[in-house]
């Protein structure tokens, strides 16, 4: 059984996220399973910090981009939307070139919270980083106005 409030194409998603840090990285959505979004980020000079290696921040960016959208993708986007609260990431092993694949689970969806782990692999599918994000889901303003 699908967590998406309705079935949603990789496309729409592209479409979403167009104009945004998300295109800036070139982070691209690959797979959306019945609870599981992944998408694909190059490690290049976009990615790297000074050493030539995956910059940690943008492993989170990579993660948040994921646990983000799939909450808004949960969520009945007439009357709510999520944002995130809170972000944390073990990087286990550095990533200096291809692409990473990161792909969000939900840990927990509630009402009013949506917990995520999400994990980040290289090509040849070792461990980058592995995160956790919280996602606060509010109710749009004028949908209260109406109530």
């Amino acid at each position: 059984m699908s967590i998406w409030h309705r079935a949603y194409t990789l496309a729409e998603l592209e479409r979403m996220c167009a104009d945004t840090a998300v295109s800036h990285l070139d982070i691209h959505f690959t797979e959306i399973g019945d609870d599981y979004l992944t998408a694909t980020m190059p490690v290049d000079s976009r990615t790297v910090q000074p050493m030539r290696i995956l910059h940690g921040g943008i492993s989170c960016a990579l993660a948040e981009t994921l646990a983000s959208l799939a909450s808004n993708l949960v969520v009945n986007p007439d009357g709510f939307y999520a944002v995130g609260c809170e972000i944390n990431a073990s990087h286990l092993r550095p990533a200096t070139r291809g692409l990473v694949t990161g792909t969000a689970r939900p840990i927990r969806l509630g009402s009013s919270q949506h917990v995520w782990e999400i994990k980040i692999e290289n090509e040849a599918g070792g461990l980058v980083c592995i995160s956790r994000m919280t996602n606060v889901i509010r109710r749009r303003r004028d949908a209260v106005e109406r109530d």
